[in-house]
Parts: C-alpha cells; structure tokens; sequence
C-alpha cells in the first residue's frame, strides 16, 4: 500500500459528525466494461456465491478465542478484520451478512469478486494497494464512524505472502477501531498451488477452525515508532494464528473437538 500521512485520512474523513454518519458512500469503480465482460462478471459472481453458499452450510467448525471478539466489540468503536488472503474463501462464509465494509481493486478480478461478497452481505470501499488505497481508506473510516465494521486481507491483493502491510494500523489510528485478527484452519482444502497466496477452497463437509486474537488498539496520537510496532505486533500475531493453525490441521485426525456449526 502505498505511504499515506495518517492525518491526512483522519481530516478528509472528517469528524464524525451527525452529517457524515447520515452520508455513508463508498466509491463506485470508475473503469469501464464491455457488455461481454459485464455478462462474465455476473455470471462469475453468481457461480462464485452459490459454491461458497453450498461449500460454506456443510463446514463443521470450531471456534478458539471468541472472547476476544467480544473484548473488540465491547470497546465500541468496530472492529477492523484482518486475516491472510489464502483463507478468503472461508472467511467470506463465516463473517457473512454484517455489513463488513472490504477494500476492492477496480479491475475484473476484483469486480467479479465484489459483486460476489456483495451477494453475501459484504460492501466494497474500491481502491488497491497501487490505485485509490486513499480514498478507500477514508471511506473506511466513515464506515466505521457510522457504525459499520471493516476488513483486509492484509497481505493481498498480489503479496508477498504472508506479509502485513500498514492498512489497519492507519485505520485504527484513525478510527480508534480495534484491530481483530483471526486465522481460518481448514482440515480438508484444495489448494491452488500456481497462485500467489496458495488459495484455499475447503472440501465440503471438511471441519474448520477459526482462530482469534485477543484485539490491538492504535492511539490517535501514535507516532510513526509506534505505528511500526503496532505493525510487528500484528504481523506477530498472524503469524502465531497461523503456527496455530497448522498445528491444529496437523492434528486433526486425531481429535474430537466440539464442533460448532454456523448455518
């Protein structure tokens, strides 16, 4: 993502004032697409909400840290998702129909995908790690302020794998939101190995895992040192969720967990 001045998301998104918490708009995509595209974009979006509908009613999954959801929602100001891109897939399922508010790119890719997560509950603020990662983060800090949760797939949209970038720090400082990261273990998954993430589309009826985070808080007034720890802090903290994760796969033929379903 490209460098940012914080204060600068903080003033353009403005105070939260009654007139900005009654305005909640999130930037449309500016590009231009042939009718062609247009039919493929929808028909992709649709296939793509149907697999995760059907796919996502027959994991069986099981929960660690759930306080710590709900240590981040009682500090009152949103919560900020954040998780690697590979678990995309299961994390679209799970979080479904909250009103998450996610960055999006502008091009097809990204169109396809949005309309997909649109279809699930989800809404868009578009801007990328290289065009408009501004202006969504203001949007994001509106939809916060108005009420509305976020989320990142901090290490997308093109990588590097399993590297935190300063997103949420910027948005927490801006917002006073807490950071919430989480990690999606999957027993049984198809990966695709020629991706850069190494996406993971669960089997059906596969058993996962949802670990969570105790939340990471960012001052109003965090200098640029602080910003860099709070960073480390996360990227420690995703990279313990997923040691955790991994060692819960390795294991799970082992076990028996209590398995809570969410459909």
């Amino acid at each position: 993502m490209p460098e940012a001045r914080e204060k600068d998301v903080t003033e353009m998104a403005g105070s939260p004032s009654p007139a900005n918490a009654a305005d909640l708009k999130l930037p449309d995509n500016p590009c231009v697409f042939t009718f062609w595209e247009r039919v493929k974009i929808f028909l992709a979006s649709r296939i793509g909400y149907f697999v995760v509908l059907l796919v996502g009613h027959s994991l069986r999954w099981e929960v660690v840290g759930w306080e710590h959801w709900e240590a981040a929602r009682k500090i009152g100001k949103g919560l900020i998702y954040t998780a690697w891109h590979r678990g995309i897939f299961a994390a679209t399922w799970f979080w479904r129909q909250r009103g998450i508010v996610v960055m999006s790119g502008w091009n097809f890719d990204a169109q396809c995908t949005a309309q997909l997560i649109h279809l699930h509950g989800y809404r868009t603020a578009r801007g990328s790690s290289s065009r408009g990662a501004g202006r969504a983060l203001v949007a994001m800090v509106r939809a916060l302020r108005k009420g509305s949760d976020t989320g990142f797939t901090i290490d997308g949209p093109r990588g590097p794998r399993f590297m935190a970038k300063p997103g949420p720090v910027l948005l927490a400082k801006a917002s006073g939101a807490a950071i919430l990261c989480f990690h999606i273990a999957l027993r049984r998954a198809y990966v695709f190995e020629k991706t850069w993430d190494l996406t993971q589309i669960p089997y059906p009826f596969s058993r996962a895992a949802l670990f969570i985070a105790p939340p990471i808080l960012v001052a109003g007034n965090a200098d640029k040192a602080e910003q860099a720890r709070k960073l480390q802090e996360m990227q420690a903290t995703l990279d313990d969720l997923r040691r955790r994760g991994e060692a819960w796969t390795a294991a799970a033929e082992n076990r028996n967990p209590k398995i809570e379903n969410r459909n």
